[in-house]
């Protein structure tokens, strides 16, 4: 089947050429019989001041011509505003044959020479309206069938846009920025073509539609000298073509005009040059473009040109091949159409009937997905006409006679409606009137007076259509989010989308669907191939659904975004994460939960590899693997900056993967402290040697210099977080009669070993392009910040002896020799030991501990049961009751030497210094803190407030502590800190003052 050039050969053979007075068929009833003769006989007032009473006179002889008039001036307040604004109208259109008048308006606006825009811009809005009101009349009157009135809109469209074209390239080429072939003809090789798409390319537009329209240009062309002006003279062409076409005046408008079918428009230009055009339709051409592409036509410009390219995109369009993929995102568009709030059930009053169900969307739909799977093989069903291509499904087999009658009837009856509604006041409205008398208008406008029928009919039309498209898509794939049709195909925000994001907890939908689209058109290396993009249409829901589920929906998938922007591909990556429920539940943890692994993944996007292997989950990497591993890296290091790059990658890399560990549950918290710990052991020692041999470049080596590297605090005790500083004091020692160091510019022995731990503070915490990796505190060392930062071994120990307070031998019960060279980090490690387990009065030290408990509690106020560090019973308590045990009897029991809380602990239960009923209450106490820090950790920034935390989160909580549900956690919680702080009252005394017991 060909389809015609020109819209008008479809309905020339059933137009009988007569004036249009003859042709009225239709005895339309107004609203009321009052208010009708009122018009009218303003109208007639109107029409005597310019002379026209005679005429209408002779015309209102006809008792059929009378009672259609009153009808459609009291039924269309726009027709009525048209007729009063200029009253010749009326009767010249009724005493026309309504064809020729249609021909001869068109023609004589193309071929008029305009002087100006303001000139153009009033012309054709009086085409409009003459238009408008010719093809209304002969729409309601009967003597025009739908074909014939959306043909005749199209046509009026076209040659608006035409017309607009060709004065702004006659405008062009008097002012010398281009060179017209023929001033007479100037769309004639222009190299600028207009495509028409949807309703307007497939001759279908309703009676106030918008237009869409996608510009192109050849870029060498006989109209511009040099090809580089091209894409600035049309886009300034294509800017003063919607301008003149969509402009509102005291004339109205002519056209709204839609440019945003283009490829990838938030990317593009208003008109996008034909070779760019073709390479994104072979690399980025989505499903729903070759959907808006079978209708496309070219409507204005080089017709030529247009219809050349479109048979170069042909193969694009027309695929000979679908893969269940591609069909499956084909059919995902289809969702556009239910996801419009309120039209999730066939009604009539309300109901939209271009989107909602049993629309007329569907009946396009219905033959469009047919039309994509089927055409490529059979060309006869590559045509734009709806109807024309539902008869060609017919003769080809694909759907049974009845379905086309139907689909047919409905359709014809559907579009009848739509035009109606915007017949009124001409609104693009597609929904039906709320109220009785509106919905009665509109099936008087239908030539139906009883309302209850025209409702029944519509019913039954919707109904049969829904029916029938059900049928085509029974066995459609659920792609549904939470019960919501979540649509992000297309370039227009869908609204019961939006509402539906609203609804979840979305607080900025237009951003999510806007980057949605963003991944569509593939502007990530991950989204680039078109199966990359079919498996992520397939997986975007439930990406939204999850990301709904967290705290913070909007930052999490802004998280999800930066990573997926940094993935190299994405099709192994879609199809894991939708074959594979626990690394996807895993990955949307760690967006939803963990801010520190989100900002890792988000920069270090490798890191994730390592997920995909089945043995990641099998265990940690021993602190030697970890040695060999950076040791690796650092080596293929051509300067010291990029060892500190290349430290900072392997090390955020790894904080990563031991925090999926965490999170997943695949290790306990003691593993986790435990790991973190060799990580910090590892990349520390790795620095330390670095800083140092930098040093010696310039300053030489210290004479019999020795140094030893002190952890203190949690990476002393291994018990880092993700979280963790790193507390440490740098020891050195050196021939007694060293006077500096031996290289080119020589510092002193306390100078050198100041300059090496700044450099190591700097080697660890300064941001680079690669970030950070620690912050590093050294104000444990002796005297604080007054102190030097390195201490000569021989200061330290007086110190020790001497000067320090409780608290500062507290701190050195976690002291742990981690870098330096081997026989003085011996030498330091006895020095400690030797410290703690020096004699003490036992009244004195739990004074100083409960004084100093008492102080911490003032100065840094807890924020209640989840503040697990400083709540009373907490973390802290139990680091200080153990700490006043190590103090107390270390003298007695060297064994209690031990730098972990809880290694600490168990030896003293061992040595029966806590009774039973301490270590109940103090064993699970750390276990179930270190626990749940760990999660805290690795997911916050700031305080935990249980009533703002997103419900992933609160499930990794109970999980971690092996509690069945967070609320059971809470109460458990609470019931551990009282206990342990009962404990500490009792062994070590009260913060407040009193003696311990």
């Amino acid at each position: 089947m060909s389809e015609p050039e020109n819209g008008l050969e479809r309905v020339e053979a059933v137009t009988n050429r007569a004036a249009l007075l003859s042709r009225i068929a239709r005895d339309l009833e107004p609203l009321s019989p009052e208010a009708a003769e009122q018009v009218l006989s303003d109208y007639l007032e109107r029409a005597g001041r310019d002379g026209l009473e005679e005429r209408l006179d002779g015309l209102l002889a006809d008792p059929a011509v009378r009672r259609f008039l009153r009808a459609i001036l009291d039924l269309s307040p726009y027709l009525r505003d048209i007729a009063m604004g200029s009253p010749v109208l009326l009767p010249d259109t009724l005493e026309a044959v309504p064809e020729e008048r249609f021909d001869m308006l068109l023609s004589e606006r193309l071929d008029r020479f305009h002087e100006t825009e303001a000139e153009v811009m009033e012309d054709l809005r009086r085409m409009k309206q003459e238009g408008a009101l010719l093809i209304a009349l002969a729409d309601l009157a009967g003597a025009w069938t739908l074909d014939a009135v959306t043909i005749a809109l199209t046509r009026l469209a076209d040659t608006a846009a035409r017309c607009a074209l060709r004065f702004i390239l006659r405008d062009l080429n008097r002012r010398g920025k281009i060179s017209l072939v023929d001033e007479s003809d100037p769309e004639k090789e222009c190299g600028y073509i207009a495509l028409a798409m949807g309703k307007h390319g497939a001759y279908e537009l309703n009676y106030s539609s918008d237009i869409d329209l996608i510009i192109f240009f050849e870029p060498i062309n006989a109209l511009i000298a040099d090809p580089y002006d091209a894409p600035d003279i049309f886009v300034r062409v294509t800017k003063s073509l919607v301008k003149i076409l969509q402009t509102r005046d005291h004339n109205g408008y002519v056209f709204r005009t839609d440019l945003r079918l283009r490829p990838d428009p938030g990317a593009t230009a208003a008109a996008v040059s034909v070779p760019a055009a073709l390479q994104y339709y072979e690399s980025m051409g989505q499903n729903w473009e070759r959907a808006a592409l079978i209708k496309a036509r070219p409507c204005a410009g080089d017709l030529k040109a247009g219809d050349q390219f479109l048979k170069e995109i042909a193969p694009f369009i027309w695929r000979k091949y679908l893969d269940f993929a591609a069909i499956a995102d084909i059919q995902s568009i289809k969702r556009q159409i239910h996801a419009h709030k309120g039209h999730a059930a066939v009604a009539a009053a309300g109901h939209n009937i271009k989107l909602g169900r049993g629309g007329i969307r569907e009946v396009e739909f219905f033959v469009q997905t047919q039309q994509l799977i089927a055409g490529g093989r059979v060309k006869e069903l590559r045509g734009r006409s709806t109807l024309d291509m539902l008869a060609e499904l017919v003769r080809q087999g694909w759907i049974k006679p009845n379905v086309h009658d139907d689909l047919k009837a409905a359709y014809i009856f559907l579009r009848s409606i739509e035009n109606r509604l915007q017949m009124v006041r001409d609104e693009q409205t597609h929904i039906m009137p709320q109220n009785d008398e509106d919905m009665l208008r509109i099936a008087r406008m239908m030539n139906m007076d009883d309302l209850a029928a025209f409702e029944a009919e519509l019913l039954k039309q919707l109904n049969l259509v829904q029916h029938h498209y059900a049928n085509l898509f029974e066995d459609e794939p659920d792609l549904s989010s939470g019960g919501s049709n979540l649509v992000f195909t297309g370039d227009e925000d869908d609204p019961g989308t939006l509402d539906a994001l609203m609804t979840m907890g979305f607080k900025r939908p237009q951003d999510l669907t806007r980057t949605v689209r963003s991944w569509h058109f593939g502007r990530y290396p991950a989204t680039r191939s078109t199966k990359a993009r079919e498996r992520l249409t397939e997986l975007t829901p439930v990406l939204i659904e999850t990301f709904s589920r967290t705290s913070e929906p909007d930052n999490t998938f802004l998280a999800f975004d930066r990573f997926l922007s940094k993935m190299p591909t994405g099709i192994q990556l879609f199809s894991l994460l939708k074959n594979n429920p626990a690394l996807f539940d895993l990955l949307m943890t760690v967006l939803g939960t963990a801010p520190r692994l989100t900002e890792i993944i988000t920069r270090r996007v490798h890191a994730f590899d390592a997920l995909l292997d089945p043995a990641f989950f099998g265990g940690l990497p021993s602190r030697d693997e970890l040695a060999d591993h950076l040791a690796r890296s650092l080596s293929e290091s051509t300067c010291y900056e990029e060892s500190l790059d290349r430290a900072r990658v392997f090390g955020q890399e790894q904080l990563f993967l031991i925090g999926v560990r965490v999170l997943s549950g695949a290790v306990s918290a003691r593993d986790a402290g435990a790991a973190y710990t060799a990580l910090a052991d590892v990349i520390v020692s790795a620095m330390l040697e670095a800083v140092h041999m930098e040093l010696r470049r310039t300053h030489g080596d210290i004479p019999g210099g020795r140094i030893a590297l002190v952890a203190m605090g949690k990476l002393g005790g291994h018990e880092m977080t993700a979280g963790s500083d790193l507390d440490m004091i740098l020891l050195y020692d050196m021939d007694p009669d060293c006077t500096g160091s031996d290289g080119p510019k020589s510092l002193s022995a306390s100078q050198y070993y100041a300059r090496l731990t700044q450099r190591l503070v700097s080697a660890l915490s300064a941001p680079t392009a690669e970030g950070t990796i620690y912050e590093v505190d050294f104000r444990l060392r002796p005297s604080g910040n007054k102190g030097p930062l390195a201490t000569h071994i021989d200061s330290f120990r007086s110190y020790q002896t001497k000067d320090a307070w409780t608290w500062e031998h507290m701190a050195l019960t976690r002291a742990r020799v981690i870098a330096g060279d081997g026989g003085f980090a011996d030498e330091v490690q006895s020095e400690v030991r030797r410290i703690l387990q020096k004699s003490r009065d036992a009244d004195a030290i739990r004074a100083d501990i409960a004084d100093m408990r008492g102080r911490i509690a003032r100065e840094k106020k807890h924020a209640g049961p989840w503040d697990i560090k400083l709540a009373p019973g907490g973390l802290l308590d139990i680091e200080f009751i153990a700490q006043t045990v190590q103090l107390l009897h270390a003298h007695d029991h060297p064994g209690l030497n031990q730098t972990n809380t809880e290694q600490a602990l168990r030896a003293a239960a061992d040595l029966g210094l806590l009774d039973g009923g301490d270590v109940d209450a103090l064993m699970p106490a750390i276990q179930l803190y270190q626990n749940l820090t760990q999660v805290l950790r690795l997911a916050l920034d700031n305080q935990f407030d249980e009533a703002s935390a997103p419900d992933g989160l609160l499930r990794v909580l109970a999980n971690a502590a092996s509690m069945p549900d967070f609320k059971t956690l809470s109460l458990h919680l609470l019931e551990t800190e009282t206990a342990v702080r009962q404990v500490f009252e009792r062994l070590v005394g009260s913060p407040d003052g009193e003696a311990g017991l």
